[in-house]
C-alpha cells in the first residue's frame, strides 16, 4: 500500500465529525470560514465536528468537499464516511485506481515511469478575507523576489523564505496571502503542505512523507512513488526542474522537516512557516513577525465584527489587552459575535475584570492557552522550568544575569536557555542581551509556575530581589559619593553582576533596569520583603537625583521611608530621608527639604552613623545655602568636611569642599570661592569623577561670570554643559546654560543669551525645577531690560520675582527687586525705584547677599542723582564701591566712574 492509501487508511478509521475537524484544520480555516465557503451554518459544522449529528446530507458533503477542495479517494472517502457507508476496503483498493487515472502527461501508469513532470496544481487554502496589516514584510517578500529574477523574468535562484513568530501572530495567514498575492508569478502550480509540528495529537510530518504527499499531489502514481528519503527527493526535484512552483510549508519544526522538500532548480519559490527562528537553513531569508500596531490591531477587530466602528476606545482597550496578539483578537472578536446583545464597551471591561485573560481567550477547540502549550511541550525540562520561571519576574525584561538568578543556574546554562527560547519565539530581544516576554506569554508563564512548589518559587524570587540589590549597590558606588551607611550584606549572586568601568556604564545599567528596579521594590513593598523595598531606592537615590526623575524619586522615597519607619529600621528611614530631601531640594521644596534631612541628621547621630550623618549634612549645606541661611550652611559643611576626612571619604570631602566654595561666591567672596572650587576639581580628577567633575567646572564659570571674566566664564561653562549632557544630568545642563545666558548677555550678545536662555527655561520646565524657572524668568527680564523692552521685561521680572518667593529663593528675590528697581526707575521715576532697591537692601543685608547689597546700593543712590540728591546719591554709590571692590566685583569700575561725573563731591 502507497503513501497516499495509507494516509487514507488511517483517516477511515475516524468518525465523519473527526474526519472533518482534521481536514478543516490542515486547510487552515475556522468553522466560520469552512461554513462561509460552502455556504453553511457555523453552527451545522459545530454540530457535525461534535458527533451532534453523525451523518450530512449528500448535497451537504458535496458543499463541504468543494470548500475544502478534496478530490481523488479523499473525496470519495469523505461522502462515504458523511453517509456513513465506509468500509476500510473500499478506501483502501480505490487509492491505486485513482492515481492511475490522475497521472500527468509524461507519467505513465503503474509501470516504468518517463521523465517526471509537475501538474499544474493550484492548492493553496482560501486568502482570509479578513487579512489586516504586514505592510513592511509583504514589501520586503516582493522586493527581495524582484532581486532574484533576471531580466528576463526567470529566477536565478530558488527563493526561499522563513517566516518565524510566536504562537497565534498570523504566520500561516500572511504566507496564504502572500501566496494568493504572487499566485501568477509561478503557473506551474502552488502547493501548501501542513508539517504538522504543533498539530495537537500529531506527530511532526516526516519528510518522506511529506515528499510523498506532494508527488501524489502532482498525480503521480502511489506505486511510483520509492521508497527512501533520497529517491523521494530526487523524484520531486526532476519532476519540478525548471518549473515555476508555489510551495507554502507550513508549520515546520527544523530545517532539517524542510530541506528535502525544497526545489533544486531555480524559478521557484518556498514560504516556510515556524515558530521557531530556522537559523541553520543558510539558504532561508528570515521574515520574523511581530505584533500588530495598535491601528493594525485595531483595523482586524472592525473587520471581523461590525460593532466595532461605533466604539473606537472600548476595541483599542481590547485590543491592548489582548497583546496586539493576532489569534487573540480573532478569539475575543468572536466572542462578541456569539454575544450578539453585548456592546464593545461591556466586553472590554469583561476583559479587564478577569483575572484570567487566557481562559477567555478561546472558541470551540481554540484558545491561546493551548496554543501556547504547543510551544512549550517541546522544550527541555531545564528551559521549561526558566520560561514559567520568568513569568515570576515582577519586571517587563531580564538580562543574562537577573535571569541566572531567578533560576539559580551559571551564566553558560542560562544563556544557553534563554536562546533556545528565543528560537522558539517565546521571548523577544529587543535590545541585545536584554529579553522581553509578550504580556500573554507572561501571563501563560505564571500560570504554569503556579504548579510550582511554594517555596521553590519563594526562594527564586528571593534570588531575584537579592541580585538587584546587590547590583545597583555596586552601580551606586561609581555614580554616588559613597555607598549609603547601614545598608544589609546581600550575598553575592552566584553568576555575579555586570561589571563597570566608568560612572557612565554604572548609570547606563540603572536606566536599562530603571523600570525592573522600581517593579522589585513595589514588589517587595507588597510581599513583606522590607530590606529590598527600603534599600533599593536608597541605592538609586543618587542615579534618579542626577536623571532629575523626581516623580519617580519621590514616589520611592517615601514608600521606603514609611516602610523603615513600620518595621523600625532607623537606618533605613535615615537613608530614605536624605533621599527624599534631597529629591526636595532638587524640585525647590526648600522647607521640606530641610525637615527631611534634618530628621536624617538626627537619625544618623542617634545610630551613631558618621558617614550617613554627614551625607545628610552636606545635602542639608547646600539646601542652606540656596536659602542664604548661611551661618546655618557654614556649619553644616564644616561638620560634614570633617567627618570625611575623619574617615578618609575623598568623595565625601570633595562634596563638601564644592559646596563651601559654592557658599563663599553666595557670600560674594570669589576669590576664596575659586581656590575652594579648584581643591574640589582636583580631588575629583584624583578620582575619575566626571559628574563632580562638571558641577565643579560649572560652578567656576559662576564665579568667573561674578569677577567680569566673561570669555572664561563661557569655556568653563560650555565645558560642563557637555560634561552634563553626556552624562544624561538634565539639570546641571540647564543650570549651565542659564549661567551662559548671563555671560553672553554681559558681553552684549543678546541674541545668544535669548537662545541659551530659551533652552535653559524648556529644560526646567520639562523637570519640574521650580527654582531654575524663576531664576529664568528673572534673567530673561533683565535681558529685556538690558535690551530696551521694558514691557516685556515687566512681565518676566513679576513672574519671576513670584517663583522666587514662592520657592523660598531669597538671592534670587533680592537679584529680580534690584532689576525691577532699574526697571522702574525708566518706566515710572526714581521715587519709585528707591522703594524697590531699599526692599531689596533690606533683604540682602539679613541674608548676607553681599553683591546684591552693592547692587541695592548701587541702585539707591543713582535713584537719588537723577531726583537732584547729589550728596546722598554719592554717600550709596560710595558705600557700594567699598563692598565691590572688597569682593573683587566688576561692578566698581562703574561706580567709579559715576561718582567722577560728581566733580563738586
Amino acid at each position: 500500500m502507497g503513501e497516499e492509501g495509507r494516509v487514507v487508511a488511517e483517516r477511515s478509521s475516524l468518525s465523519f465529525g473527526a474526519l472533518l475537524r482534521q481536514l478543516r484544520t490542515e486547510a487552515g480555516l475556522t468553522q466560520e470560514e469552512l461554513a462561509a465557503r460552502a455556504s453553511l451554518s457555523a453552527r451545522s459544522i459545530s454540530d457535525l465536528e461534535r458527533g451532534i449529528n453523525v451523518t450530512a446530507r449528500k448535497e451537504t458533503a458535496r458543499l463541504l468537499a468543494d470548500a475544502l477542495a478534496l478530490t481523488g479517494p479523499t473525496r470519495r472517502m469523505f461522502e462515504a464516511a458523511a453517509r456513513g457507508q465506509l468500509r476500510t476496503s473500499e478506501a483502501h483498493s480505490s487509492t491505486d485506481d485513482h492515481a492511475i487515472a490522475a497521472a500527468p502527461d509524461g507519467m505513465s501508469a503503474p509501470g516504468t515511469a518517463a521523465e517526471p513532470r509537475a501538474a499544474a496544481v493550484h492548492a493553496l487554502p482560501r486568502d482570509t478575507v479578513s487579512f489586516t496589516g504586514r505592510g513592511p514584510e509583504l514589501a520586503q517578500l516582493m522586493s527581495e523576489l524582484e532581486g532574484a529574477l533576471d531580466a528576463a523574468g526567470t529566477g536565478r535562484v530558488v527563493g526561499v523564505h522563513a517566516i518565524d513568530g510566536m504562537a497565534g501572530i498570523g504566520k500561516t495567514t500572511f504566507a496564504v496571502h502572500a501566496a494568493h498575492q504572487l499566485a501568477s508569478r509561478f503557473p506551474d502550480g502552488q502547493f501548501f503542505l501542513p508539517l504538522h509540528s504543533h498539530t495537537p495529537g500529531q506527530r511532526p510530518a516526516d519528510p518522506a512523507a511529506a515528499l510523498g504527499t506532494l508527488l501524489l499531489t502532482t498525480g503521480i502514481a502511489t506505486k511510483e512513488i520509492p521508497d527512501g528519503l533520497d529517491a523521494r527527493t530526487m523524484m520531486w526535484r526532476n519532476g519540478i526542474a525548471g518549473k515555476s512552483v508555489l510551495l507554502v510549508l507550513d508549520d515546520a519544526a527544523s530545517h532539517d522537516q524542510v530541506r528535502p522538500l525544497l526545489p533544486g532548480t531555480p524559478g521557484s519559490l518556498v514560504l516556510i512557516t515556524s515558530r521557531k527562528r530556522l537559523a541553520a537553513l543558510e539558504e532561508a531569508t528570515p521574515i520574523s513577525l511581530d505584533m500588530l500596531s495598535p491601528d493594525e490591531a485595531a483595523e482586524l477587530f472592525a473587520r471581523l465584527t461590525a460593532r466595532a466602528v461605533a466604539e473606537p476606545e472600548a476595541v483599542a482597550e481590547i485590543t491592548r489587552l489582548c497583546g496586539y496578539l493576532p489569534l487573540a483578537i480573532r478569539l475575543i472578536a468572536g466572542t462578541l459575535r456569539r454575544h450578539p446583545s453585548w456592546t464593545v464597551a461591556d466586553l472590554a471591561a469583561e476583559l479587564a475584570a478577569t483575572t484570567d485573560r487566557l481562559a477567555t481567550m478561546r472558541a470551540e477547540n481554540l484558545s491561546v492557552a493551548a496554543a501556547f502549550d504547543l510551544s512549550y511541550d517541546p522544550l527541555t525540562q531545564a528551559q521549561q522550568r526558566l520560561f514559567s520561571r520568568l513569568g515570576l519576574h515582577p519586571g517587563t525584561s531580564i538580562d543574562v544575569y537577573a535571569a541566572a538568578a531567578l533560576d539559580g543556574t551559571g551564566l553558560a546554562a542560562t544563556r544557553r536557555n534563554l536562546d533556545d527560547l528565543y528560537d522558539h519565539h517565546l521571548i523577544s530581544e529587543p535590545a541585545r542581551g536584554r529579553y522581553r516576554m509578550h504580556d500573554l506569554l507572561r501571563e501563560h508563564a505564571r500560570t504554569l509556575a503556579e504548579d510550582d512548589d511554594p517555596a521553590d518559587r519563594d526562594q527564586a524570587l528571593g534570588r531575584l530581589l537579592d541580585y538587584y540589590l546587590h547590583a545597583a549597590t555596586s552601580a551606586n558606588r561609581l555614580i554616588g559619593p559613597h555607598l549609603p551607611s547601614g545598608a544589609p550584606g546581600i550575598p553575592a549572586p552566584q553568576a555575579g553582576t555586570p561589571r563597570w568601568e566608568s560612572s557612565e556604564q554604572a548609570a547606563a545599567w540603572c536606566a536599562a533596569e530603571l523600570e525592573n528596579l522600581r517593579a522589585c521594590a513595589e514588589y517587595a513593598a507588597g510581599r513583606g520583603r522590607p530590606v529590598h523595598a527600603i534599600w533599593i531606592p536608597a541605592q538609586l537615590a543618587e542615579f534618579l537625583r542626577i536623571q532629575g526623575l523626581r516623580d519617580l524619586a519621590l514616589s520611592m522615597h517615601e514608600r521606603a521611608a514609611a516602610i523603615a519607619r513600620a518595621t523600625g529600621d532607623l537606618a533605613g528611614h535615615a537613608a530614605a530621608l536624605t533621599g527624599l530631601g534631597a529629591m526636595y531640594h532638587a524640585i525647590g521644596q526648600y522647607p521640606a527639604s530641610i525637615n527631611s534631612l534634618t530628621a536624617a541628621v538626627d537619625l544618623c547621630r542617634t545610630l551613631a552613623d558618621r558617614l550617613g550623618c554627614a551625607d545628610a549634612l552636606v545635602e542639608l549645606g547646600l539646601v542652606e545655602i540656596l536659602l542664604d541661611h548661611y551661618a546655618n550652611a557654614r556649619e553644616a559643611l564644616d561638620e560634614a568636611l570633617g567627618i570625611f576626612r575623619e574617615l578618609g571619604d575623598l568623595r565625601g570631602q570633595a562634596l563638601a569642599i564644592n559646596y563651601l566654595g559654592v557658599l563663599r561666591y553666595a557670600m560674594g567672596d570669589y576669590r576664596d570661592s575659586e581656590a575652594y572650587l579648584r581643591e574640589a576639581l582636583a580631588l575629583y580628577r584624583s578620582l575619575g569623577d566626571r559628574h563632580g567633575q562638571a558641577e565643579v567646572i560649572c560652578d567656576i564659570g559662576r564665579v568667573m561670570v561674578y569677577l567680569g571674566n566673561y570669555e572664561s566664564a563661557i569655556s568653563a561653562l560650555s565645558q560642563a554643559r557637555v560634561m552634563y549632557a553626556d552624562l544624561g544630568y538634565r539639570r546641571g545642563e540647564s543650570i549651565a546654560l542659564q549661567h551662559l545666558a548671563v555671560a553672553k548677555r554681559c558681553l552684549g550678545d543678546y541674541e545668544a543669551a535669548a537662545r541659551f536662555l530659551t533652552s535653559a527655561m524648556d529644560l526646567s520646565t520639562t523637570l519640574g525645577d521650580l527654582h531654575g524657572l524663576a531664576n529664568g524668568h528673572s534673567e530673561l527680564g533683565i535681558l529685556q531690560f538690558d535690551a530696551g523692552d521694558y514691557e516685556s521685561a515687566a512681565l518676566s521680572l513679576a513672574e519671576g520675582l513670584k517663583l522666587c518667593r514662592e520657592v523660598g529663593d531669597q538671592m534670587g528675590e533680592v537679584e529680580t527687586l534690584n532689576c525691577l528697581g532699574a526697571l522702574e526707575t525708566e518706566t515710572a521715576g526714581p521715587a519709585r525705584g528707591v522703594a524697590r532697591h531699599t526692599e531689596a537692601l533690606a533683604i540682602a543685608r539679613d541674608t548676607g547677599v553681599i553683591l546684591e547689597e552693592a547692587a541695592a546700593l548701587a541702585g539707591i543712590g543713582r535713584c537719588h542723582l537723577r531726583m537732584g540728591n547729589a550728596t546722598e546719591g554719592a554717600e550709596h554709590l560710595r558705600q557700594a564701591l567699598a563692598i565691590y571692590e572688597r569682593i573683587g566685583a566688576p561692578g566698581a569700575e562703574r561706580v567709579r566712574q559715576e561718582l567722577a561725573r560728581q566733580p563738586d563731591l
